[in-house]
């Protein structure tokens, strides 16, 4: 597919900052509403939260790396950009639907498209309710918190707490323990992504507990509803053979 119309969006690190301004002179530059294609210029965090930006428009967003990790980007490279963003590889990913309930009865929705987190934000431990598609599945869990991940996430949080990898066109999420002290042997679960996933929050008063969509947090939560939301499609391009599931292939030989 030939992507003419660039749209470049950068971080405020002044490498990316000065990466934007090279190949906005080199290739032009359009408004995101005009664009063909969406150029990210940043890490990975930052590529997250321009495809957050970006979901009502109709147009793939394609990272290069001026961060850190850059498991979502593709190398940095000034030259040949067009024919790169022309023999690019699509990966489609569905984030998930976060509902967090606050103790106050306040209720507020975010998308995810790593992972959605719970996390203690007090000195004692988390007590965790789960309950899967209406169905209670642990009546308790202690511990430090607890995540589910989308397959693009998987190689995030959810593998730094020892959670699994999921090939990218899995239709499963992986629910993950972080720093769990009861039930000691459990080691999380792979549900289905339609899936409906609550978990709640036992003494929140007590053990108060904070929820992540992504980037987005909410403070003093007591419950939390999670739900993978296909009417929302992120599109991400990657350069040939270095895709998404290759991505993921790799990280676990690595």
């Amino acid at each position: 597919m030939r992507y003419e119309k660039i749209s470049f969006t950068a971080s405020h690190a002044d490498v990316a900052q000065d990466a934007m301004k090279r190949l906005s002179q080199r290739y032009g530059h359009v408004p995101a509403e005009e664009a063909d294609v969406i150029v990210a210029l940043g890490g990975d965090g930052f590529v997250l939260s321009t495809l957050h930006d970006t979901q009502t428009l109709d147009v793939p967003v394609y990272g290069m790396n001026r961060g850190t990790v850059g498991f979502l980007m593709n190398v940095y490279r000034e030259e040949g950009l067009l024919e790169r963003l022309e023999e690019s590889e699509l990966a489609e990913i569905h984030p998930m639907r976060m509902v967090a309930e606050t103790m106050s009865g306040r209720k507020q929705e975010a998308l995810a498209i790593n992972e959605v987190s719970l996390l203690r934000s007090g000195p004692q431990a988390a007590k965790l309710r789960i309950i899967v598609d209406g169905r209670e599945r642990l009546a308790e869990l202690v511990c430090d918190g607890a995540l589910l991940s989308t397959p693009a996430g998987s190689t995030a949080y959810n593998y730094s707490a020892h959670g699994p990898i999921l090939p990218i066109g899995a239709d499963i999420l992986a629910l993950t323990a972080v720093a769990a002290f009861r039930p000691r042997r459990w080691r999380g679960a792979l549900l289905p992504s339609k899936a409906k996933v609550r978990i709640e929050v036992i003494e929140p008063d007590k053990r108060p507990v904070l929820a992540a969509a992504d980037s987005l947090e909410v403070r003093n939560v007591k419950a939390v509803d999670i739900s993978t939301d296909t009417s929302v499609t992120h599109r991400i391009l990657f350069d040939p053979g270095h895709g998404l599931e290759e991505r993921l292939i790799q990280e676990q030989f690595a």
